[in-house]
């Protein structure tokens, strides 16, 4: 029983290291290129064939952005693969699962072109205590090379279970 308090008192302990990098980059990945495989790929599984994200001949004749863009919930849902790459600046207590609990808010700013390279940035908004574990609230953001606007700010929140 001694073990499981000094464990609890070590998880508490790392959660007010996490609480003191509230309003800071804890991530940046690195960057990723988005191929027109890849959006070809996510329009067959998800049924979504709209012609400005697979012909590639009428997007650059038609299009606004000259050429096939990626689907926006394609960009969103890169963000696991993101989280994965790249530099964490916070050391999370040691866990036995961490889910994605869900996303509160969701905004596409600008479009990602086929063959642009994108990254994330994650900035911790919120470190709470939970039954099992804890839960962390983000605001990441998908920066696209050379853009002024972001491609996707999106306010997620992760479950860790020690």
């Amino acid at each position: 029983m001694e073990k499981n308090l000094n464990f609890k008192s070590d998880m508490k302990e790392k959660l007010n290291e996490l609480q003191q990098q509230i309003g800071k980059t804890i991530h940046r990945s690195e960057w990723v290129t988005i191929s027109q495989e890849q959006i070809n790929r996510f329009a067959d599984a998800t049924g979504d064939h709209q012609w400005i994200h697979i012909d590639e001949q009428r997007a650059k004749e038609e299009s606004p952005y000259q050429s096939t863009i990626a689907h926006g919930f394609l960009t969103l849902s890169l963000l696991p693969k993101l989280q994965q790459i790249g530099t964490w600046k916070v050391d999370f207590p040691p866990t036995k699962q961490a889910i994605n609990y869900g996303l509160n808010k969701v905004r596409f700013p600008t479009a990602v072109r086929v063959n642009s390279k994108i990254r994330s940035h994650a900035i911790l908004q919120s470190v709470t205590e939970i039954r099992g574990g804890f839960q962390i609230t983000q605001v990441i953001t998908i920066e696209v090379e050379g853009e002024e606007k972001p491609a996707c700010v999106a306010e997620t929140i992760t479950r860790f279970y020690v």
